[in-house]
Order: structure tokens, then C-alpha cells, then sequence
């Protein structure tokens, strides 16, 4: 056997391997997991010289992954836009924009992450821009990624104006006049997006590399970036070549309506062939089935309860879906679906099932990420078509955007069915744990905290419990970001538990888990990262 060049002793390490879950001591060779044992084994397997590392009793887990967040656009929103996460009224807003603006000489003005639960048609609009940022084009955007708004000189510069036909599958918010208000949903905001000056590739490298040290931070190893394109592979490509990712990332490339399957497959095919190393692969195939309940963009299977009603069309025709899907998993491509209505989730789950009707089966583990409303018949269909149900716990609690947004336009009914977690996982359903980081937060702890509670993190304050029925386990939250996650990213073989040959991804946090209280699990800090048994944030 070889001889180790580090070895980690006195932990309290949970491998998540089945054949010795628990552990002292770990080997580490080549990047590479030796062995798990006590600390006399373990010991024995040392080179010497090699480094020995006393992790006080500490408590070791595989390191985290991420099946859904949006590394290199998050990061660069980040890094160049005013953070207004933190404003929940049009005052807050405008005063966090106008100190922003007042840093910088830049011909745009950009903002981020405003709460489209609190800020919408009712509040925003160009005007209440323009008091903030009268003198240059601004654009913000939602935490979702759905909504998005301009001030009057924004408009201009980028065209909008009376009369700019709607883009496919988006939307111009316009007054009663016809005249738009700067508001602007799903691909619109892509629309304006595409006409302004061009970010330069080394703002979206600042963003990776900003993005994955916020991972590395919060405990993750393995990162999926859940929409990308011809330019995110580019810049990806570049940071491989200087050896600058400190994480695993995998990729999903985002397959438009407008295309034709032959088309899009080709496109796709083209970038996976292209992109095949360790530190970044491309292995699937994204569609946006529909928008956001927020918005009235979320397909459902019945029209909104509420006294506005309405509806919802699929962003792809039933025919496409199946069509795309089938072609899709021919190729042995995953498929990774954004679905928040229940007709999307349904269409999402037919699709799947024509592709392994015509295709047979094979262990693709398709993703449905998001999942906030289902059809109680679907439930089963996750486990039968072996499909994964990649959820963001964070949101599966009563805060404005649910309670007093989302329930009432679902009703009561619908309601008892939203974010049904523990209903999927009886079900038998594959469960990953993810984030969609920038929209919410990226810290897998306070994530693990509300999926068990169904609550927000305690810190936030004291909610009533949102449908206690579907809580999940300790347990279940750890292997949706490890074991799991690693099987629905297909790359079980060399991470998610540390087993021996597999990768040394592992994560050193300050408390043992099992004997924390629900209510302060998402008070866990992460102390130290490894990658391939280096250290990639922090130390003990």
C-alpha cells in the first residue's frame, strides 16, 4: 500500500462510506483518500516527513456540494453590483442605489438581489429609479433572476419604448398607457441585458474566482453552475489552464425555446466535447419550463386562486419537451429542469418518461430543481422514473413570499402541497440539497436548519412552523449535499464520502452535528476545506 503524505488524527470524521461510516483517523495519498481508521492504523500508513494534522476532536465530513447555484454570474453581480438584498421597502432600495452609484464613475449603475416578494408592479418602476439614479443608465436585479427593472435613461439606452414587441418567453411591464415602466420579466431582462455594454471576460473570472472562495468558506467542494453558456465554458476554460479553481465544477448549458432540437443538440454536443477535465465538466442540458409564482410566470396545472387568477404558458410546447428530452437523452446527456408550477413539474416528469420510453432506462439521474408547487400524482413518478429532486429548503418556510404572496395565488389546497420535501423523499425520490446562490443564501448549515425545521434560521427570528410534515432528517440534509449530490452530479466514484481512492475533499466544522440542537445548526461555521487533501480556506 502506499505510504500517506498527510495524515489527519484525532477526528471525529463521518465518512458517509457504508462499509465504515465513522471514524479517528484518515490517509490521504495523491490528493487521494488511503484510508479511514483508528489512529494506530492510520498512523502506520504514514511516509515520512508527511504531514500530520491534530484536529482536536473535531468533526470531519466530506466536503459539500452544490447541485444548483450560479457561480460565475452570481460572482460578478457580486463583485460590481450594489447588494440590495437587504432593502424590503422602495426608500431602502433607492438610498442603498445612490450610495452605490456615488463609489464609482461607470457608465451603468448596477444593482442585485432585491426581493421580488416585497418589491413588484405595486412599487417599482423606472420613476422610483430615476430618484436614485437620475443621471445614467441603471439596471437592477432580482435575487430570482426573474425580475429585473431600468430607470428612464436605462430604457433609452438599451430601446425600450412604447410599442417594443414582448421577447419570447418575456416580458415588458407597461402602464396604462402602453408605455413601459422599466419593469421586466424572464427573458426580458436578457433582452436588455444583450444591449448593453459588453462585461468584459475578466470580470466573470473575478467572479468565479469571488464565488468559489465564498464556497470554500461555507464548506464546498463541488459546485454546479446551473445555467451557462458559450462564454461561461470560456472563462471556465481559462481558469483550468492557470490551475485557479479551488472547486469542482460541474455545468448545465441552458437550451432555449427558439432552438431546434437538432440545432440545440448540436450546440450542446459541441461544448461538452470541449470541456471534459477534473476541475470542469460539462455534462447536461438545462430548461427553464417557467418562471416564478412571484411574477405569475409559474405554470400550473389549474389558473391562480386568487381574485386576479390567470395563468401561465409553458416556456417549451408539451411536443418540444418530449421531442428535446428524448434527443437529449439519447446523446447521454442529463437533463436539469427549472420547474416551479405544477404543470411544470408535470411536464418536466412527462418528458422524462418519454425519454425512457423510447431510449430505455439508464442511470442519468435527470434533475427537477425547485419544485415549490407539485401534484400529489406526481410524487410517486420521482422515484419510478429515477429522477432527482434537486430542492432549495431555504425557501420551504413562512416569510412574506410565501405567506403573503405565494399561498394566497395558490390557495389552500395547492398550498398543502408546496415545497413537499418529506413526501418526495418517502416517496422514494433521490433528494439533493442545494441553494440557487446568489437568490439565497449559499450556507448549506442555515439551508439544513430550516429543511429540518421549517423555519428560518433562528437568527432571522421566530416563524410558525411551515407544514411540520415535511421536515427532513439530520441525516437526509447531510447525504443531499454528499452522497447524493455527487450520485446526481455523476461523479460518485471519486467524491461525496471518504472512501478509499476517492478524492480527499474534506470539511473540518466546529461542533459535532449530531448533538446540535435543530435550532442552531445553522450557526455551524466551516473551519477548514480541503480539495484533493489540500487546504483551500482556513485551518486547524
Amino acid at each position: 500500500m502506499r505510504s500517506a503524505e498527510l495524515i489527519v488524527l484525532n477526528a471525529d470524521i463521518r465518512t458517509l462510506d457504508p462499509r465504515r461510516p465513522r471514524a479517528r483517523a484518515l490517509a490521504v495519498a495523491g490528493g487521494k483518500v488511503l484510508a479511514a481508521g483508528d489512529e494506530a492504523e492510520i498512523r502506520a500508513l504514514a511516509a515520512p516527513g508527511a504531514e500530520v494534522i491534530d484536529a482536536k476532536g473535531r468533526q470531519i465530513l466530506p466536503g459539500f456540494h452544490d447541485t444548483h447555484i450560479h457561480v460565475q454570474d452570481g460572482g460578478q453581480h457580486y463583485a460590481e453590483s450594489a447588494d440590495l438584498s437587504g432593502a424590503m421597502t422602495i426608500g431602502a432600495l433607492q438610498q442603498t442605489l445612490r450610495e452605490f452609484a456615488a463609489t464609482h464613475d461607470r457608465k451603468w449603475v448596477l444593482g442585485a438581489f432585491y426581493y421580488s416578494g416585497v418589491l413588484g408592479e405595486h412599487n417599482l418602476n423606472r420613476q422610483a429609479l430615476d430618484a436614485a439614479v437620475p443621471d445614467r443608465p441603471c439596471l437592477i436585479m432580482a435575487s430570482d433572476g426573474h425580475n429585473g427593472c431600468l430607470n428612464t435613461r436605462g430604457c433609452e439606452a438599451v430601446g425600450l419604448v412604447k410599442g417594443t414587441p414582448d421577447p419570447e418567453n418575456g416580458h415588458f411591464v407597461l402602464d396604462s398607457a402602453g408605455v413601459p415602466t422599466g419593469l421586466l420579466y424572464e427573458t426580458a431582462t436578457m433582452w436588455a441585458e444583450d444591449r448593453m455594454p459588453p462585461v468584459p471576460d475578466s470580470s466573470y473570472e473575478g467572479g468565479v474566482l469571488y464565488a468559489q472562495a465564498h464556497a470554500n468558506r461555507n464548506g464546498f467542494t463541488g459546485l454546479l453552475d446551473a445555467s451557462i453558456g458559450e462564454r461561461h465554458a470560456r472563462v471556465y476554460k481559462r481558469l483550468v489552464e492557470r490551475d485557479a479553481l479551488t472547486a469542482r465544477i460541474l455545468a448545465t448549458v441552458r437550451v432555449e425555446a427558439s432552438e431546434t432540437t437538432e440545432g440545440a443538440l448540436a450546440r450542446v454536443s459541441a461544448l461538452r466535447a470541449a470541456h471534459q477535465s477534473e476541475m470542469f465538466r460539462i455534462h447536461s442540458a438545462k430548461f427553464f419550463l417557467d418562471g416564478v409564482i412571484e411574477n405569475r410566470t409559474a405554470a400550473m396545472i389549474d389558473d391562480y386562486s386568487d381574485a386576479e387568477g390567470g395563468n401561465a404558458a409553458l416556456m417549451f410546447s408539451p411536443n418540444q419537451i418530449n421531442d428535446m428530452f428524448t434527443a437529449f437523452d439519447a446523446a447521454r446527456f442529463q437533463i436539469h429542469v427549472h420547474a416551479i408550477g405544477d404543470l411544470a413539474v408535470r411536464a418536466a416528469l412527462d418528458g422524462m418518461e418519454a425519454a425512457r420510453h423510447a431510449n430505455a432506462p439508464w442511470p442519468s439521474w435527470h434533475q427537477i430543481a425547485h419544485i415549490q408547487c407539485i401534484d400529489p400524482a406526481d410524487v410517486p413518478r420521482f422515484a419510478e422514473l429515477g429522477v432527482v429532486a434537486n430542492i432549495q429548503p431555504l425557501w420551504a418556510r413562512l416569510e412574506p413570499s410565501v405567506s403573503e404572496v405565494a399561498l394566497p395565488m395558490v390557495g389552500p389546497e395547492r398550498g398543502k402541497w408546496m415545497y413537499a420535501f418529506r413526501s418526495l423523499v418517502d416517496a422514494g425520490a433521490m433528494a439533493a440539497l442545494s441553494s440557487d446562490w446568489p437568490v439565497s443564501t449559499l450556507n448549506p448549515f442555515q439551508i439544513m436548519e430550516t429543511a429540518m425545521t421549517r423555519q428560518p434560521p433562528k437568527a432571522e427570528g421566530d416563524f410558525p412552523v411551515f407544514l411540520p410534515e415535511q421536515c427532513l432528517s439530520l441525516d437526509e440534509c447531510v447525504e443531499g449535499y454528499t452522497i447524493n449530490a455527487a450520485r446526481a452530479g455523476w461523479r460518485e466514484a471519486t467524491t461525496g464520502s471518504l472512501a478509499p481512492g476517492k478524492w480527499a475533499d474534506f470539511i473540518v466544522i466546529d461542533r459535532d452535528l449530531w448533538a446540535t440542537d435543530p435550532r442552531d445548526i445553522g450557526d455551524t461555521e466551516v473551519l477548514a476545506t480541503y480539495l484533493s487533501g489540500r487546504v483551500v480556506h482556513g485551518g486547524i
